[in-house]
């Protein structure tokens, strides 16, 4: 049999492309047992599946491409093809599903399209004369289409393959470096401070420059026993490479309150006690006024509004949310479509698209998925 296309991966946008082609002989081959494992770690269990507030800028890559992807795809149209589910809008203007993200997992499989073969972890692809020739461990499948959504390399113990990675190579593709992204980072001896905090959770500016651009998020920040993490943190992971962080823990919190108090610092602070306490101690001063601290003692307090620091890394591709990097977008036309390989189709996050944390990369994977549908129609 030769299917009209072939997807190879289950996942987000593999499964909403399965939901949004008709008329068309389509299969769907997934490596795991069970598809959609990612959609049902994301959120918290609870999928927030979108934003309000989409847009390229909520995104690393190219920004012509993703605006054009973006374009076929709003938030309302996300929550319209979901109406069977109910979604409350939360913290950063996110979508999640009242009941859950197993719940919308379901509704994609309900409206698929698509045949899916479980337990086919696809080895290799090619093209013979117009048609592709997929192979898995034990089988061969033949289409006139075949479509990557295979994903990136984050959560390996959710199944993550790099097998999109392998096949845009075979296909001579080019790769921009793939690393985790979204993802905590690790310390070096300096902030081993950090690691006596574990659990401790606050607000805070956390700044981040790269060769482009200076990169601000105001969120929170949460310390772990093995560094830092915390919604602010993992978007600042998007754009380090390597270099140094800035974080300001007093971001609504004027100077002037200190000068004149009578009151332990610790007490005058709008700061979890643990943390002040931990701070004092590791640059070895005592919970005093702050009239009491020496001129030197002051300006280690100060810190406190532009705290900087070099993270020894980051907790790698198992805690990774996100892969950043992957198939370079300059290879595929505005349909997504391999330039030089008619019918060789990349979605989701196998793309050199990432986005930051709050529902932007679950939109990305719907709306590449539904830009290649519309061509395939």
């Amino acid at each position: 049999m030769i299917y009209d296309v072939i997807i190879v991966g289950a996942g987000a946008s593999g499964l909403f492309l399965g939901a949004n082609l008709k008329g068309k002989k389509v299969a769907i081959l997934e490596k795991n047992s069970s598809a959609g494992k990612k959609i049902l770690a994301s959120g918290g269990g609870r999928c927030n599946i979108t934003n309000r507030f989409v847009s390229a800028k909520n995104y690393l890559c190219e920004q012509k491409i993703v605006e054009q992807i973006l374009k076929v795809l709003t938030p309302d149209q996300i929550l319209k093809f979901f109406s069977e589910l109910k979604f409350s809008e939360q913290k950063q203007n996110q979508f999640f599903c009242d009941s859950g993200a197993k719940s919308v997992l379901n509704l994609l499989l309900k409206r698929q399209n698509a045949d899916i073969f479980y337990n086919k972890e696809v080895t290799s692809a090619k093209k013979v004369d117009e048609i592709f020739e997929i192979l898995t461990k034990d089988e061969k499948f033949r289409a006139k289409n075949l479509v990557i959504a295979s994903g990136g390399l984050s959560y390996k113990s959710l199944g993550a393959s790099d097998i999109g990675y392998k096949i845009a190579g075979e296909f001579g593709l080019e790769l921009s470096p793939i690393s985790p992204a979204l993802v905590s980072f690790s310390v070096q001896k300096d902030e081993f401070w950090f690691k006596e905090l574990s659990g401790v959770s606050l607000r805070a500016d956390v700044e981040i420059s790269d060769k482009n651009d200076n990169h601000k998020f105001s969120d929170n920040v949460l310390f772990t026993h093995r560094g830092i993490s915390g919604p602010a943190i993992l978007n600042a992971s998007l754009f380090w490479q390597k270099g140094r962080i800035y974080i300001n823990f007093l971001p609504r919190f004027s100077e002037k309150n200190l000068i004149n108090g009578k009151k332990q610092l610790s007490s005058v602070l709008p700061l979890p006690k643990r943390f002040v306490l931990e701070f004092l101690r590791n640059f070895g001063l005592k919970d005093k006024a702050f009239y009491e601290f020496s001129d030197d003692e002051k300006r280690t307090i100060k810190r406190l509004l532009a705290y900087e620091f070099a993270p020894a890394g980051t907790f790698g591709f198992e805690r990774a949310e996100v892969t950043k990097g992957g198939v370079k977008t300059e290879f595929l036309d505005e349909n997504l479509q391999c330039k030089s390989i008619k019918g060789l189709y990349f979605i989701g996050e196998v793309l050199d698209i990432t986005g930051m944390l709050g529902g932007y990369n679950l939109h990305l994977a719907f709306a590449s998925a539904l830009k290649v549908a519309k061509y395939l129609r």
